[in-house]
């Protein structure tokens, strides 16, 4: 538990002198969307190599960088490029990040992920704004050993992804005209695109999309009192008689194409954060 300590401790005092603003949110990035960072007022970018204890991304479309600046004049602090389970990280590495954020001071956490769609109403392109998750990874990030200082040994579940800021989404999507879908993610750890028969157990469970991400974090986040926001973009489909055969490079594809309208909302819900 020291060595944890320790460890998060020399990467805040790092950071901390580096920061010139305090950011209250934090945003990860996911495949294809890093260009929400250009909508962005930069004030200081760190490759994460340079950051202590901080691992590196290595999928393709994750930039890596820690990323500190102003969106529509909020203070923020922008993950590009996240770390996954199926890269052979631990959990506790996939969501250091989130502690790193928490121990800055961030009280909002937004997160955003490439998905698949199992919904039939769900079209390539479509952003989803997730009400809810099932974590299918087969394990938790807060195994192990509990500090009561940080967050409770069993934490509360009932409404991981805001309320508030879903019913925000909404508003602001109304106003500009965006489509938003709404529904459950399931978070699998990947790195196979799904079989059929997977997506349709994984539409029968309850989901509307897939995905290799975001349940972890937002475990994490919930766990350490923030406030969640999280959104998928549409890149391929699951649905039963239409299963595409999705590669990666398609995947990003699809991501990018979806990203100004996703890139536009955030933007418009940043100063009722």
């Amino acid at each position: 538990m020291l060595e944890k300590y320790e460890k998060l401790q020399k990467t805040l005092d790092f950071l901390q002198k580096r920061m010139t603003i305090k950011p209250q949110t934090a945003i990860v990035l996911g495949s294809g969307l890093g260009g929400l960072t250009k909508s962005m007022e930069i004030v200081d970018e760190i490759p994460y190599a340079e950051i202590p204890n901080f691992p590196v991304s290595t999928v393709k479309g994750h930039k890596g960088t820690l990323i500190f600046g102003r969106i529509h004049g909020v203070d923020v602090v922008v993950l590009n490029g996240r770390f996954h389970y199926y890269e052979g990280y631990p959990m506790e590495t996939v969501t250091y990040p989130e502690m790193v954020f928490a121990g800055l001071g961030v009280k909002t956490l937004i997160l955003s992920n490439a998905a698949g769609g199992m919904n039939p109403t769900f079209k390539v392109g479509d952003i989803m704004v997730i009400r809810d998750h099932i974590n299918f990874f087969g394990t938790n990030p807060l195994l192990g050993p509990n500090d009561d200082n940080l967050g409770p040994r069993f934490p509360n579940m009932s409404e991981v992804y805001s309320h508030r800021l879903i019913k925000l989404a909404h508003q602001k999507a109304k106003e500009q005209n965006i489509h938003l879908q709404e529904g459950v993610y399931i978070g699998v750890t990947g790195p196979c695109f799904e079989t059929p028969a997977e997506y349709k157990a994984y539409y029968l469970l309850g989901a509307d999309a897939v995905g290799m991400s975001t349940v972890p974090e937002a475990i994490v986040g919930a766990y350490r009192g923030m406030e969640i926001f999280a959104l998928s973009v549409i890149t391929d489909l699951g649905v039963v008689g239409q299963i595409m055969e999705a590669t990666h490079e398609e995947v990003l594809e699809a991501a990018h194409s979806a990203e100004p309208k996703m890139i536009k909302l955030i933007y418009e819900m940043m100063p009722e954060l």
